[in-house]
Formats: structure tokens, C-alpha cells, sequence
């Protein structure tokens, strides 16, 4: 099989994985029932614009206002709701305006009312109030230390929680009494709900010593303010009444719609699991070991297959001046230098979202001759993997998946095709 081709059948798998997850459609066959009232949208996340505008369009005849907050150059018309642009993965003072907005927005509501929280990955940086007694500097600071540390999204968002008046919950508790229906599209491995976008609707039992521990975990230092927050006792869990949540779309959902297309392409499919974590490097070991006892042994599965998988494995940075990428570009590279040229194998990892950490590219395609066409150009692949430059080493091939904002999230898309 031509690389061209490869690359053209990969492409479509990784399509079909995202366009599963669509917004609109996942938000039209979860709407609740309507309001006696008004119906108040909030929300926050890379998909949460879109999914605004598919409730704005759904119902014209309900009194429906409020803001939603998403991430810059996500943003889309909603109609009667207010969309703000916001910073990722770090947050700005945007962030911080559309966290205040949306806490003025829950202001004077009724029984009769409805709220509808739009949630998806992306929220945690994206609305960020910090709780008093802390400053967005503050956040600032543990979001880019956790972000280098090597820590997972459930430990980052652990963290976020409790340095947030708006998350673990909080929103939920601001709505009262009004009824909140949160709708929710999954990018965490397992799916909990209280994971995504550090759950500003959804209460959890975690305690501030169970975030303090973790930043004691990955060596980070933390600001006296900070320090002093997570070192006070718990407060008790407070269940919030007339809440729903409901998750409409979720990486294993995504999964399944690259198996069929990865069938209608005459392959094998093999879903390795929606919840991958671990190094992203370390993780395409793994994987490449996997793909080659397929192609020698016909195990776990025959050929011609394709091995699928999501989750979000991460990137520990260990030197001061990393390179350009992000997860998926990492593992494209370290999956490239661990098959070594093997034959009949190609490779696509990219982020639902479309952007795989600050960069533009939402991930990257391995070929056979990866390594081969480097080496031609000069590039040592070895040596760009290990100041994490994978962007650079994929822009020089011309092997890098570019598909601009997605405007949904439901984590990272890996297909690794044996023929």
C-alpha cells in the first residue's frame, strides 16, 4: 500500500472518530423537557459554543438566555446566548470575566426555571474563578507548573477544584432552585463527570489534602496562599437537589465509529481502550511492540487491522527549553523511532479537539519511511524526541494533521493500521 493511500484511510477513521461526537446532534437527542420558566444556558469547553447554538436553534420558543464560554478561535453564533472567548490550557483574565458572568447569570432564579449546563474538556482553563483569598496569578502559576509535571487530567483537575469557586459542583449550587440538567461531552479517561472541566456541576468527595498531595507528588512548588487553602479541613459534601447530568458523547462512543469505519475500509479492528494514560513515549513503545506482534503473529488479531485506542497519555517536559508539541505528535514520533521502518504499518494520533496542546496541528501521521525521509532532511528523530519537538519534526516531513478547530472534544484518536 502508497503512503498516499495510508494516509487517506487513517484520515477517514480519525474523521468518523470525531465527527461521532459532534455537538449538534449529540446535543438535540438529549435535550431535557422544555421549562415552565425560563431556561438559563451556561457552560464551558472547547465544544460548549457549538452545543449552545443547537439549543438556541432547538428552541425558539423558550425564553432562553445566558453565557457560555469557550476556547479563542471556537467560538460560533448562539443566537440569544452570549459566547466569550477564553485562553487554554492556561487561563487569561478572560477566563475570569466569563466565570463572573456566568455566576451573574444563575442570579434570581425559580423553581420553574431550568438551567442547562453545557460541559466539555477544556472548561478547567477556560472559567476560572478563584476561590478568595487567591489571585488568577496564583492559578496561573500551578496550571503551568502541572501542565510540565507529568501529571494526569484527573490529579490537574483534582487541583483546579479546589482552587476554583466555581467548580466541583458550586455552579450547581449557585442554580438552587432552579432544576440543572448538565450535558456533558467526555475527554477524561473513565468518564466521570466530576473530571471534566474539574465538574463546576458535579459534586465530588475529594478533599483540599488529596490536591495538596498531589502537587506534593509531582515536586511543585506552591504559593504560600495556595498552601494555605489546601491545608484547611473539608467541607462536608453537599448533594444539590433537582440535578441531572448526562453524558452525550464520550471517547468510547468515538471509538466505535472509527471500528466501522476502519470496516468499511476491509480491516480489523481492535479497540486497545478508551482510557489510556502514561507517557505519551513510553505508551507508543507499547503500542509498537503490539503492532508487530500483529504483523509477525496474527495476535491479538489478524491482518489486515487496525489498532484503536484514545485516553491522554502526557508529556513530561525535563529540559528548559522544550520544542513545539504536544501528546499526540510525541507518541507519532516515539511510535516512528520504536518500529524502526517496519513495513506495512502506518500510524495517525491526533486530538478530537483539533489542537493538540498550543499548537496548530491536531496530531500527526507515522509511514514506514518516516525515519527514512528525516534522516534525507537532516532531522535526527531521536534527538527531536528528546527535547520534545515532535511539531517541528513532522512540519519538516509534511506529516502533520491539520484540521482547525474541531469544535468538539472527546480526547485523543489513535489508529495504527497493519497490512
Amino acid at each position: 500500500m502508497k503512503n498516499e493511500q495510508a494516509a487517506e484511510i487513517l484520515q477517514d477513521i480519525f474523521r468518523h472518530a470525531v465527527d461521532s461526537a459532534r455537538a449538534g446532534p449529540a446535543i438535540l437527542s438529549n435535550l431535557p423537557e422544555k421549562p415552565r420558566g425560563r431556561c438559563v444556558v451556561i457552560g464551558a469547553g472547547k465544544a460548549s459554543a457549538a452545543m449552545a447554538a443547537a439549543v438556541d436553534a432547538a428552541w425558539p420558543d423558550v425564553d432562553v438566555s445566558g453565557v457560555v464560554v469557550t476556547r479563542y478561535g471556537y467560538a460560533v453564533p448562539a443566537g440569544r446566548i452570549r459566547i466569550i472567548e477564553a485562553a487554554h490550557p492556561v487561563s487569561d483574565s478572560m477566563s475570569e470575566v466569563a466565570a463572573m458572568l456566568i455566576v451573574e447569570a444563575l442570579r434570581g432564579l425559580t423553581s420553574d426555571d431550568l438551567v442547562l449546563a453545557l460541559i466539555s474538556g477544556g472548561g478547567s482553563a477556560l472559567m476560572a474563578l478563584p476561590v478568595p483569598g487567591l489571585t488568577l496569578k496564583d492559578k496561573q502559576a500551578i496550571t503551568r507548573a502541572l501542565l510540565h509535571s507529568g501529571a494526569n487530567i484527573k490529579e490537574m483537575n483534582l487541583v483546579r477544584r479546589h482552587l476554583s469557586a466555581v467548580k466541583g459542583g458550586k455552579l450547581a449550587r449557585m442554580a438552587q432552585p432552579a432544576r440543572i440538567v448538565s450535558l456533558i461531552i467526555s475527554d477524561v479517561p473513565g468518564d466521570n463527570p466530576a473530571d471534566v472541566a474539574s465538574g463546576p456541576t458535579v459534586a465530588d468527595d475529594s478533599t483540599p489534602l488529596d490536591a495538596l498531595r498531589v502537587l506534593q507528588r509531582y515536586g511543585i512548588q506552591t504559593p504560600e496562599p495556595v498552601h494555605k487553602l489546601l491545608s484547611q479541613p473539608a467541607d462536608p459534601v453537599e448533594s444539590t437537589a433537582n440535578s441531572e447530568v448526562k453524558l452525550i458523547a464520550t471517547p468510547q462512543l468515538a471509538l466505535k465509529a472509527a471500528a466501522l469505519a476502519a470496516c468499511r475500509h476491509g480491516l480489523t479492528p481492535l479497540i486497545m481502550g478508551d482510557a489510556i494514560e502514561g507517557e505519551s513515549r513510553e505508551v507508543a513503545i507499547v503500542m509498537a511492540g503490539i503492532a508487530k506482534s500483529v504483523k509477525q503473529y496474527g495476535h491479538p488479531v489478524f491482518g489486515p487491522a487496525v489498532l484503536l485506542s484514545g485516553g491522554e497519555t502526557t508529556v513530561t517536559v525535563n529540559n528548559d527549553q522544550p520544542g513545539k508539541g504536544g501528546r499526540n505528535t510525541e507518541f507519532s514520533l516515539s511510535l516512528a523511532c520504536a518500529l524502526q521502518g517496519e513495513s506495512g504499518i502506518w500510524a495517525i494520533a491526533g486530538d478530537s479537539d483539533g489542537i493538540d496542546g498550543t499548537e496548530d496541528a491536531a496530531g500527526a501521521l507515522v509511514f514506514p519511511d518516516t525515519l527514512i525521509r528525516g534522516k534525507m532532511g537532516g532531522l535526527d528523530a531521536a534527538n527531536y524526541l528528546d527535547v520534545h519537538d515532535s511539531y517541528s519534526y513532522f512540519y519538516a516531513l509534511n506529516d502533520l494533521v491539520i484540521t482547525g478547530p474541531t469544535l468538539t472534544n472527546v480526547n485523543d484518536i489513535r489508529a495504527i493500521m497493519i497490512i
